[in-house]
């Protein structure tokens, strides 16, 4: 049960894929102007990252080597596909935000990463849960953002008007330059509070991710010996 656990802290608050790891910034800047949007995009994204690591741990000793990634990229675009058509059929107006951004899931790093790093290596249940974390991470981090953006561009929250009549909002937070400071600003917080990635760690303490040639004990050193 730890090990589950701790892909869900992993994948929301010590490798939050937007905040710490800096992947999908594409979507994340793209449909963050309202808040519906970033959670529409974030549970989209979630879905096919569950899935796809799920089906990729099952076939993990099954997809050969020479054909891993197209392999990944098939598995994706057909959850994607499946995604995008059940959002056209059901939710019409958040595929019309959304737009081009839902088929684009196909190439967003974080999944292929994940598959990559992560699902092709461990099994089916710690898989999703790996997908589960980074998928919730992903969301709240547009989520976030898209509550930020749409208070200060539109002084409203969820559609609903929040700002006094009156008071003008600051245009420039619906804009693409908006979405730059929106996400600095919680990189910034990020940092002030020391939440710090693995790899971050290695490279304070001196290393330089060589194992083969590295004798001082560590975790990953222990794993490489092991195998």
């Amino acid at each position: 049960m730890k090990k589950y656990l701790e892909r869900l802290y992993n994948g929301v608050i010590k490798e939050n894929p937007t905040l710490v790891l800096m992947l999908g910034m594409c979507p994340t800047l793209a449909v963050s102007t309202r808040a519906i949007n970033g959670v529409g995009m974030g549970l989209s994204t979630t879905a096919v990252l569950i899935l796809s690591n799920f089906v990729i741990s099952l076939l993990r000793k099954l997809i050969p080597d020479q054909v891993r990634l197209p392999s990944y990229i098939v598995i994706v675009a057909s959850l994607v596909t499946v995604t995008e058509l059940l959002i056209q059929a059901y939710i019409p107006a958040l595929y019309e935000a959304l737009g081009i951004y839902i088929p684009l899931i196909v190439v967003n790093c974080i999944i292929l990463g994940r598959a990559e790093a992560y699902a092709n290596k461990n099994t089916p249940g710690l898989a999703v849960m790996d997908g589960l974390g980074m998928g919730l991470g992903f969301t709240a981090a547009l989520t976030l953002a898209g509550v930020v953006r749409e208070l200060l561009g539109n002084g409203s929250v969820f559609g609903i008007n929040v700002i006094p009549e009156g008071v003008e909002p600051i245009g420039i937070f619906v804009q693409p330059p908006g979405a730059f400071l929106v996400i600095a600003l919680f990189i910034a917080i990020m940092n002030a509070i020391g939440i710090k990635t693995r790899q971050r760690k290695l490279v304070e303490e001196g290393c330089d991710g060589c194992c083969s040639a590295c004798t001082a004990p560590c975790e990953k050193n222990e794993e490489v010996a092991e195998k």
